[in-house]
């Protein structure tokens, strides 16, 4: 039976049910991933692999795909697909496939967590309250942008973008967005939301939102110049990919005080965090937890393990990006 190397201790049944089939897999001990090299030498010492599951901070690149001689799909558990060599993969004849769709309300909930806890300052309220340096009520103490009535720049209007502008309305949020896609005006009309240029999201916003595809355009999206146009006092909360924001910039500007915060789940070089936002009481900083919901990750290493038996039975896997 074919072998089956899983980058990583998956949750819930699916993968369980691989080995319950009669294939061997291979499974990482790290909860993080077993990361390229790792990965590069399991393939070298069973070069009988015909599928892996990655996550996406496991670069799959040519090296990796010369190390597994067998391979006939790359499973991601991911949305994301940054990680992947798409052209070495079709190259080699190897399908890919991601986890779309699934995650969307999950990632909506943690941004809109982050949006909350930022503007709100409750992150630092519990600090103030853990090291003993909270003394009473006082009229000044932590005060925080008011969320409801505020103006919420949303850049990215796919799934996971809808899904926090439905959210914002529960809050009486007037929202504006960019895509370079422009939503269909039903959509626009139905979420209640108005379309601006990128430029114009960014200046006149409140809080602005991240959740855009790290792509060549989208890389160093949010640079210096653009991150100083915000309204002084704006509110920066990212759930999409690190390197489409300047962490340099960012930390300079919330230091400054021209930004009053951010909220932060993803970053440029995961994952190591930029020294200068880690030294910051106004940054909301999360392990990456977009997607970390019970339900959600299970249901991500389901469609993992579909598609992986998919291919090995000869018939063509959803969500294909190869």
């Amino acid at each position: 039976m074919p072998t089956i190397v899983v980058s990583s201790p998956m949750p819930g049944r699916a993968v369980g049910s691989l080995s319950s089939q009669g294939h061997q897999v291979i499974s990482g001990d790290n909860p993080a991933g077993m990361g390229h090299d790792a990965l590069v030498a399991c393939l070298r010492e069973h070069p009988e692999t015909e599928a892996v599951i990655s996550l996406l901070t496991d670069k799959i690149d040519a090296e990796l795909l010369q190390a597994g001689p067998k391979l006939r799909i790359v499973a991601n558990c991911a949305v994301g697909i940054d990680n992947l060599d798409l052209a070495e993969l079709r190259a080699r004849k190897i399908v890919a496939t991601n986890t779309p769709g699934v995650l969307t309300d999950a990632t909506a909930d943690l941004a809109f967590a982050l949006l909350l806890d930022a503007c709100r300052r409750v992150s630092e309220g519990d600090r103030l309250v853990r090291s003993g340096g909270w003394t009473g009520w006082a009229p000044t103490q932590l005060l925080g942008m008011k969320v409801s009535g505020a103006t919420l720049g949303i850049i990215g209007f796919g799934r996971i973008g809808r899904a926090v502008a439905r959210r914002a309305s529960g809050f009486g949020m007037s929202v504006i967005y960019y895509d370079a896609h422009r939503a269909p005006t039903e959509a626009e009309e139905t979420l209640g939301v108005k379309y601006a240029p990128l430029d114009e999201v960014i200046r006149e916003c409140d809080v602005l939102t991240l959740h855009c595809p790290l792509t060549p355009e989208t890389r160093g999206l949010l640079s210096r110049d653009r991150l100083a146009s915000m309204r002084k006092g704006a509110v920066v909360v990212n759930t999409a990919r690190g390197p489409c924001l300047d962490e340099q910039a960012l930390a300079e500007l919330l230091t400054s005080g021209h930004l009053a915060a951010a909220g932060l789940d993803v970053y440029q070089r995961e994952p190591q965090i930029h020294p200068a936002l880690l030294g910051l009481q106004n940054v909301v900083l999360a392990p990456h937890i977009g997607s970390a919901d019970r339900p959600t990750r299970e249901r991500m290493a389901e469609m993992c393990v579909e598609a992986v038996t998919a291919v090995l039975a000869g018939r063509t896997p959803n969500h294909v990006v190869t």
